[in-house]
């Protein structure tokens, strides 16, 4: 059946709008509802404070604050703190979740795993997995006395503290990366068998390794793929909030306002202040755009050096 949309009299063929706004409808529609909304309310949320007359016990009174909202989320040493700690656990969490997961699908699609399809399997099932449920193992895991493997190493005179000072954001790397290296990798593999097989075959035929054909082959064809999980684990590294969130039954050096989120979490439904909220919640938002602009920036310039 011959789909070629039909030419007008000028010799131009008609966009078919219909069925673009079709496709796009659901999306666009998520997209404001889901998104914009909120993320324009609580820019206007973000303007206003909530005072009570008569020292406290008076009626509620929303008044605009201006900025003042802002500047006492940036001049809060435990919202400061939380950044720093967030900014310090993406560090750890997203190059070796990136890589990992990267050198796991390179060996998936060179065949040299055993049992491909089984190997992907166990590796994906761990993010099948609630994330509430997996930390609550993980903290399981991590409580002396509780914990099978503690104890193990106790008896081998191996003292670990998994909830120490030192120790706290490299727990909860772990617990993040056991969920989303394999859900990674499996999106890589996906990438990568869409490659053209001649392409691999010729590189072969050249005399190229296996290696080389990885790193001068395989990785720059699935450049878009690589940058669009990058800028996705960034977001999803910033929003650090469920792992910590169970964790600070555990150990008191986690404290109610150790992420970003946390922060959030406790200005509004603690403090029930939704104004300061609000600031920081459109503050990370803004932490969040530009760090994908920036791998999106960076990338793209990469790529042009490249070409070049």
């Amino acid at each position: 059946m011959n789909t070629t949309p039909t030419p007008r009299a000028g010799g131009t063929s008609r966009p078919p709008w219909a069925a673009i706004g079709v496709l796009l409808g659901p999306f666009v529609l998520l997209l404001v509802g889901v998104f914009l909304v909120p993320a324009l309310y609580a820019v206007y949320l973000s303007f206003f404070s909530t005072t009570h007359t008569g020292l406290g016990f008076g009626t509620a009174e929303t008044v605009f604050a201006g900025v003042r909202n802002y500047a006492a989320v940036l001049s809060d040493p435990s919202f400061v703190r939380g950044v720093g700690i967030t900014l310090l656990y993406s560090a750890v969490f997203i190059p070796v979740v990136v890589a990992g997961a990267l050198v796991l699908a390179l060996l998936f699609d060179s065949g040299l795993v055993w049992d491909r399809q089984l190997s992907q399997t166990v590796l994906f099932v761990p993010h099948a997995v609630p994330g509430i449920i997996a930390t609550v193992i993980w903290l399981y895991l991590y409580t002396p006395g509780l914990s099978p493997v503690l104890n193990a190493l106790g008896r081998a005179d191996v003292e670990i503290d998994f909830l120490a000072l030192e120790m706290v954001v490299p727990s909860l790397v772990n617990i993040a990366l056991w969920s989303g290296l394999g859900y990674t990798a499996v999106i890589f593999f996906a990438a990568l068998r869409a490659i053209p097989r001649d392409v691999i075959e010729a590189s072969e035929i050249d005399g190229a390794g296996a290696v080389r054909t990885a790193l001068a082959i395989k990785i720059p064809m699935i450049r878009g793929t690589l940058v669009t999980l990058v800028i996705f684990t960034t977001i999803a590294a910033l929003q650090l909030f469920t792992e910590p969130m169970l964790l600070s039954r555990a150990t008191p050096l986690i404290g109610p306002r150790f992420t970003p989120n946390m922060y959030i979490f406790d200005a509004a439904f603690t403090r029930n202040n939704y104004g300061l909220a609000a600031a920081a919640s459109v503050l990370l938002l803004a932490v969040c755009c530009v760090l994908s602009y920036a791998v999106t920036r960076g990338t793209a310039r990469g790529a042009r050096k490249g070409r070049s």
